[in-house]
């Protein structure tokens, strides 16, 4: 391998940084939340899911200051923590579908986009062309499943319409973005 493969070599003391081991736990809290949420029987038993839901997020805000603030971004890290997001977002998606089917929608959404953008990556690699990080829209609608997830998770009592609503928002956003990606692919 040539180029821009080359440099996504990973070094061994990488492994264990404090940022990239703080992915690898929300990465080890995925099946928690699920079994959590999945068994949940209670209303005090799905805010216990949602407490997993916030530890989590908190793991991810401090693990991306910390590796700022002490200059410990890794090569690694950069690959970890977006899997650790999307792991942790098609979990979530998949286990709310169980209540509000309309998420499988979203669902599929996410994968098939991400595996079209890991694939359209991987051949712009090859070329050495140099991939955009994460762009504002992007962000955008991560920002707004996210929320929507939370929504859905801690207002259990939220009508059904408005679920179903916030569910379309998330997949238009989401078909906007991979849509916007792609116009960013092009223009390399």
């Amino acid at each position: 391998m040539s180029g821009t493969l080359s440099n996504l070599k990973f070094k061994k003391e990488d492994i264990w940084t404090i940022p990239n081991i703080m992915s690898y736990f929300r990465i080890a809290l995925i099946p928690i939340f699920c079994w959590l949420y999945l068994t949940a029987q209670t209303e005090i038993d799905y805010y216990k899911a949602g407490g997993v839901v916030i530890i989590s997020t908190l793991t991810d805000f401090f693990d991306g200051l910390i590796a700022r603030k002490f200059q410990m971004i890794t090569e690694l890290g950069k690959c970890i923590d977006p899997l650790a997001d999307k792991l942790t977002h098609g979990a979530l998606v998949g286990c709310l579908a169980s209540k509000y089917t309309l998420l499988w929608a979203v669902f599929a959404t996410m994968v098939i986009k991400e595996i079209y953008m890991l694939i359209r990556g991987w051949f712009m690699l090859k070329q050495n062309k140099k991939l955009p990080g994460a762009l504002w829209f992007g962000k955008v609608s991560t920002a707004v499943l996210f929320g929507v997830i939370c929504l859905l998770l801690f207002w259990l009592e939220m009508p059904m319409t408005l679920a179903n609503g916030l569910i379309i928002l998330c997949i238009a956003l989401l078909v906007f973005a991979w849509i916007m990606y792609e116009g960013a692919y092009r223009k390399l």
